[in-house]
């Protein structure tokens, strides 16, 4: 699958739920060209932290940064140093290994890896407690959501099929089914 952009203006969003409970992945993409708005969006969001959501720049290890260059930006301010350890370390290695696998499997191409850009707003629960779960669920939830981007999913017949019967983890309206 190619994840080619027609043009530098071109922004593929993506966005992928993996796992259940406390560990569970919830992490949404913007992958662009460097010199679009991707590529704005992340300079601007690097340069830019808030108190509690500190982007930072993705690495596969110290000093190796997963390509293309992926900003990490944290959805849940670190409530606790565990909760912090767990967001710099096993999320930031699961997101940093499903980039790579989109690169190698060509959901994104080798040209892209150097032309592109992808910022990943990730979900790391406070109460999450196992560090093997949470890396990977962020590994497959990342890959999924650059799945899902190249793919331009969901389609607009199942949104609109799903209308009436919305849900999710952490809420479900009487009479919607999941």
């Amino acid at each position: 699958m190619s994840a080619a952009l027609a043009e530098p203006q071109s922004v593929q969003i993506g966005e992928s739920f993996i796992g259940d409970g406390v560990n569970a992945a919830h992490v949404n993409t913007v992958f662009g060209h460097r010199g679009g708005p991707a590529g704005v969006a992340w300079a601007s969001a690097l340069a830019t932290p808030s108190a509690g959501h500190v982007p930072f720049v993705t690495v596969l290890r110290p000093s190796l940064p997963v390509k293309p260059l992926t900003l990490f930006v944290t959805k849940a301010a670190p409530a606790t140093d565990d909760h912090g350890l767990l967001i710099w370390g096993p999320a930031q290695a699961g997101i940093a290994a499903g980039v790579a696998e989109a690169l190698f499997d060509g959901t994104i191409s080798r040209d892209q890896a150097d032309s592109h850009v992808i910022i990943a707003a990730v979900w790391v629960n406070p109460a999450a407690d196992d560090a093997e779960a949470v890396y990977a669920n962020n590994r497959l939830s990342v890959h999924t959501a650059l799945v899902n981007g190249a793919a331009g999913l969901p389609s607009t017949d199942a949104v609109m099929a799903a209308r009436n019967s919305p849900s999710n983890p952490f809420f479900t309206p009487s009479g919607a089914s999941a």
